[in-house]
Parts: structure tokens; sequence; C-alpha cells
């Protein structure tokens, strides 16, 4: 019998969402995330920890954002041993409406890993969908540098992202599945709205079937699972980037597993054609008070790990 990781694997490119590289080699990923929670999770760990204390001793005396620049790439590098294929390593979220910024910051990120050896189409550069995130992706792509845009909640962001030609998007299906929960309260049946009808599922069905039927070329890959049913619904996507223990439990079930989407069933639909210029593109994630709310919050939480990072580098200094 074929394990359902397996399985995924015939028909979804799967990825690690992690920054505890030594986790990897038992599921084979071809590919892996991360962000600052997962490396600050990371690096309070023991077996990390040299990795802090070598990046800071190294670069004592540079200024902050190089520093932790660096443990990223650290990091990226560890994780690249260990995968065939990417790693996503994320721009600071404080940056996240400065588009100039932004790609100033994804341009030495790329030096860093050209100055380890690692080829430049080994690395995804990692940006919030804003819209001015969004535009640094933009000229990043033109320039050769590949992004994967994150906290990607609504349509409209995941349209602007096709429109922008990057390279791949991460739609969060468990932030949706968690905001709806939490609005239903009391009258939330967690049966009836599993599988095809999880909120978080339907969205990025939505967005794989848009691309699809539009040759839209950008990669979607599904992001933040709560459970194996939003992984097994999304069957079929061009990737998924799993969590380890989820990946425990795919690689421990024999229960069958057909693929949920389908690139040339898209391709037939009778889909409106929609795009987006800035004013439009506002006011639609204005409408959606589910990816308002959940973008906002992503980004305010990614500052504080990357404060609390700080500290930790401050605390090795």
């Amino acid at each position: 019998m074929t394990n359902q990781l397996d399985a995924l694997k015939q028909f979804t490119t799967v990825v690690a969402d992690t920054g505890d590289f030594l986790q990897l080699a038992q599921f084979r990923p071809q590919d892996a995330t991360t962000n600052p929670s997962l490396i600050l999770k990371a690096v309070q760990k023991p077996e990390y920890a040299p990795l802090l204390q070598d990046t800071v001793a190294k670069f004592k005396g540079r200024a902050m954002d190089e520093i932790i620049d660096r443990l990223l790439v650290r990091f990226g590098c560890e994780i690249l041993k260990h995968v065939p294929g990417r790693v996503s390593t994320e721009v600071d979220a404080r940056l996240s409406f400065d588009t100039s910024a932004t790609v100033t910051r994804a341009e030495r990120i790329i030096e860093l890993y050209q100055a380890e050896g690692i080829h430049i189409d080994r690395v995804l550069i990692k940006i919030a969908a804003t819209w001015e995130g969004i535009q640094a992706a933009a000229e990043l792509e033109r320039k050769g540098i590949h992004t994967n845009l994150t906290l990607l909640f609504a349509f409209c962001q995941a349209v602007a992202c096709g429109q922008a030609k990057v390279q791949l998007i991460s739609p969060f299906v468990g932030r949706i599945y968690d905001w709806y929960k939490k609005q239903a309260g009391a009258s939330w049946d967690e049966a009836a709205r599993a599988g095809a009808n999880d909120p978080g599922v339907q969205s990025v069905t939505q967005i794989y079937n848009h691309y699809k039927r539009f040759g839209i070329a950008t990669e979607v890959m599904g992001a933040s699972f709560r459970n194996v049913g939003q992984i097994t619904a999304l069957a079929g996507c061009d990737l998924l980037t799993i969590a380890p223990e989820l990946l425990a439990q795919l690689a421990a079930s024999e229960a069958p597993l057909q693929p949920a989407l389908n690139a040339e069933a898209a391709k037939a639909m009778d889909l409106p054609a929609v795009n987006y210029d800035e004013a439009g593109f506002r006011y639609a994630l204005n409408e959606d008070a589910m990816a308002t709310e959940k973008l906002a919050e992503g980004i305010r939480a990614f500052a504080v790990d990357a404060v609390k990072l700080e500290r930790l580098v401050l605390a090795q200094a």
C-alpha cells in the first residue's frame, strides 16, 4: 500500500513548512519554506543555537538587519542541503508597505545566497501580498529574482500577483478556516464545512481554477493547514507546503487519495476574466473583511517575531 504522502507526491509538489531542517530528510520534500516565526522557533532549540551564535560572532558590529538576513540565509543554505529544490526566505514584514525597501532587502538576500554558491533559481523571496509587496515582486521578477507572495487570503491578491507575473503564491488555508470558524461561533458545523466545503479550501480552489483557466503561469502553493483533510481536499494543487506534524500524519495513513483539483477541467470552466489596478485592488481587499483582518494580523505577528529574533541576536552580542 502507498501511504498518503507518497500518493500526494504523484500529483502535487510537496513542500516542508519548517525552519527545522534536521526534520526534513524523513519526508523527502521537494522544496522548503520558512518564515520569521519558524526561524525564531528553530533558533531557540539547542541543536540550532550554534547557528545563531556563530552568525552573530562572525558579523558582530554590523547593522542588525544585515545580521538577521545573514542568519536567515544561513538557515536557508542548511535547508538546501536537505531538499533538491528551492527554499523560500522572507523579507522583513515591517517593510510590507515599502516597495523600494523590499526590493533592496530582497536583492541583498539573493547576493548573500550567491556568495554561498547557491544558484538564484533555488531561492524564492517571500513577500507579504500587499499592493506594495506585489509591485516589489513584479520588479524583482523582471530582474530574474523569483518571489513567493505570502499572507494571501483574498482572490484580488491572487489576481494582482498573476498580473505581476510572480513565480508563486501561498494562499493560506488554515487562517481563512480559523476566521470563518471564529465568526460562526457556536453555529459552526465542522462536518459540513470540511473537505471541499472548507472556506480555506474553497479559496485556493477558486484561485487555482482562475489561474489555469486564463493560462497564468504563477504557481499556486496552498499553505497554513490545520488538518490533513484540508490537504487531501487540495490534492492536485501545484504545490502544498505542509508542517512536519501533518507530513507525519500523511505518511502514517494508507487511505486512498485522488486528485481534487484538475488543470484540464479548469481550462474548460466558464469563468470571468478579472484584472485590478491599484484602486480596484484596494477596494476589493477592503470589501473582504476576512482578508483585510488576516493580512494585517499576519504582518503584525511576523513583525513581532522579527523583533524577538533581534533580541536573541542582541543577547548573543
